[in-house]
């Protein structure tokens, strides 16, 4: 719970604000990937290579952002750069909810030489109002998708604001520390952690990260995924 109470605050105030436009957000983000059922970047395969999954919403997408700017890019040549050799693939779609993503799992995690999962889902769940425990249901069964192929996971969570009811933010927010606990995964307790309320950091709709603050979201999502490759040298 202490990860909780810490990033509690420093979310709820961007809620406050943004979730005043969430139902024109939502729709804006169903416009941009209704005409997709597939990732909007897709790096070119490599057969032999390990893969790293990104499988997400826009913040994994990069919405609004250059393919070059999408944090699963980022963190490709971080890899690179440390010295691991990696291919990130981007399953991001924009306006995908946990639901989507579940039904796009198996032909995701079927790549050839898939090693890790990074799941970045349930955002649009909130902005929607889909009843907390049919999202944590649909993230466990991407979980145990993922761990019956041997793939590791990283579970980002996200955090509802207080306007979303006292029941519904002890739900959500819960639903991911619940879950990373129960299937002892890695966990990035929010994504958006150092980003969210930073207008210089954020796009003009307050929601998606613009260039820096997706180098703040690579670097902590990176820092939850470091653990799993101490023996992938």
């Amino acid at each position: 719970m202490h990860y909780i109470v810490r990033t509690i605050a420093v979310v709820c105030s961007i809620f406050l604000c943004a979730l005043l436009g969430a139902c024109g957000a939502a729709k804006f983000e169903r416009a941009s990937g209704s005409n997709s059922a597939k990732p909007l970047v897709t790096p070119q395969a490599a057969a032999g290579r390990k893969k790293i999954i990104a499988l997400g919403d826009s913040l994994t997408a990069g919405f609004g952002l250059a393919e070059r700017e999408s944090y699963p890019y980022l963190l490709q040549e971080k890899l690179k750069s440390d010295g691991y050799d990696y291919e990130v693939v981007n399953a991001g779609v924009s306006g995908d909810t946990s639901l989507g993503g579940l039904e796009r799992a198996d032909w995701v995690l079927d790549q050839e030489n898939a090693r890790i999962l990074i799941l970045e889902l349930g955002a649009n769940d909130l902005l929607r109002g889909m009843p907390p425990a049919r999202m944590k249901q649909n993230l466990d069964k991407i979980i145990k998708k993922a761990k019956a192929r041997n793939i590791d996971v990283l579970l980002c969570g996200m955090l509802a604001p207080p306007t979303a009811g006292s029941n519904y933010q002890r739900d959500f927010t819960m639903a991911f520390p619940d879950l990373a606990d129960e299937h002892k995964v890695a966990f990035v307790p929010f994504i958006l952690e150092g980003i969210a309320t930073k207008r210089e950091l954020n796009q003009a709709d307050g929601i998606h990260p613009n260039p820096e603050g997706a180098k703040i979201m690579m670097q902590t999502v990176y820092a939850g995924l470091k653990p799993l490759l101490r023996n992938e040298m």
